[in-house]
Parts: structure tokens; C-alpha cells; sequence
């Protein structure tokens, strides 16, 4: 009976290490140094931040997504406190969503970038630092 303790024991350690190690190689796999964040919306929309190194510049991509194709979004880009693109985006299919891109100069020190998104009833954003 004493050897069954052990095994089982055993078994619970091997399956918790297993399971372990399956969470992380499901991880997704970002480029090394790239910076990712979950903004906040109002309603049920998602918006992701993410900042990468460009060749010296930063690559700032922002995405929101609706759910819902043909939805009209005012979005504005900061980066340390200065407006560095505002437009207007529209959801598009399959995905209800869209994506803003640009390469920003990479100032001394640390920049901060906030990403908003409106449309009439949400407010998306989304905030970091690279």
C-alpha cells in the first residue's frame, strides 16, 4: 500500500510539471524587446498596444477589435504627451476590426505612447512605454 502512495504522488507531481510546461510552450512568441499591452475599452471591445526597435525607430501598432464590420473609430496617437497621428479607421470584415501602424522617432530616454480610439458610445486606450 506504502509503494501506491508514493506512485500516485508521484503521478500528481508529474502531471502538474506536465501541465507546466504545456502553458508555457503555448505562450505566443514575441521578437525580444517588443512591449505588448491590453488596453481598456467602455463596452465589449478589445484594443492591444504593441511597441517594437525598427531600425532605431519604433514601430507603434495599435489595433481595435469590434466584432461588428463598418463601425467608424476617431483614434489618436500620443507619444510623450505630443499628437503624433490622428484619423479615422473603420471596422472592416471578416473580423469587425482594424489596425494602425507608424514608425515613430526614438526620443532620449523613455517614450510613452497612449492610444485612443472613440467611437460614439466607447472609448478605447491603450498605454505604454518603450
Amino acid at each position: 500500500m506504502r509503494n501506491r502512495k508514493i506512485f500516485a504522488g508521484g503521478l500528481a507531481t508529474l502531471a502538474a510539471i506536465t501541465l507546466c510546461v504545456a502553458s508555457v510552450a503555448v505562450a505566443a512568441p514575441a521578437k525580444d524587446g517588443d512591449i505588448r499591452v491590453a488596453g481598456t475599452c467602455t463596452k465589449v471591445s478589445s484594443a492591444k498596444l504593441k511597441l517594437s526597435d525598427e531600425d532605431g525607430r519604433i514601430e507603434v501598432e495599435f489595433e481595435i477589435d469590434q466584432n461588428r464590420v463598418g463601425q467608424r473609430w476617431a483614434i489618436v496617437l500620443r507619444q510623450n504627451g505630443a499628437v503624433v497621428r490622428q484619423l479615422t479607421k473603420v471596422t472592416r470584415a471578416p473580423s469587425g476590426s482594424f489596425e494602425v501602424r507608424l514608425l515613430a522617432r526614438n526620443a532620449a530616454g523613455a517614450d510613452r505612447f497612449v492610444a485612443t480610439a472613440t467611437r460614439p458610445g466607447e472609448t478605447c486606450r491603450a498605454r505604454a512605454s518603450f
